[in-house]
């Protein structure tokens, strides 16, 4: 099932939002450090402890966050929308058309979770990021 889920970025305090999102909202919070990723080998070892991926899901509710990696948050860039996507051409599809006109942050590719995954600036300045895992 297709789905748009709003993803967070923070500034090195996921670990204190997604904690009181999850008192707030209830569910079932998973964090994932940088360190206990494939990308630990990519950065300096004081973003060990930053949180690479987090997910807070209670029925219809899913929230994702992670502590940006590289640019400044600021009011604008601290959210965007993911799209987990039911087909390779429905991934296809979604992404050619919203980065008409737009920025391709990430093109599409296979990445280290095993998911097709890109991201996107559309042309009205909304941050998009597209995910497909075969089943």
């Amino acid at each position: 099932m297709t789905q748009i889920n709003a993803y967070l970025n923070f500034n090195g305090f996921t670990k204190e939002a997604m904690t009181f999102y999850k008192e707030c909202l209830g569910g079932e919070l998973v964090m994932q450090k940088i360190a206990e990723s494939p990308m630990a080998a990519q950065m300096p070892s004081e973003m060990g402890a930053k949180i690479l991926h987090s997910s807070l899901i209670n029925k219809g509710i899913v929230l994702m966050a992670s502590d940006c990696m590289g640019a400044a948050v600021n009011m604008g860039n601290n959210i965007a929308l993911c799209v987990n996507c039911s087909s390779e051409e429905e991934i296809n599809i979604f992404f050619t058309h919203l980065s008409a006109g737009g920025k391709i942050n990430e093109p599409l590719q296979q990445s280290f979770w095993g998911a097709t995954f890109g991201s996107l600036t559309d042309k009205f300045g909304i941050d998009w990021m597209f995910n497909h895992t075969k089943n």
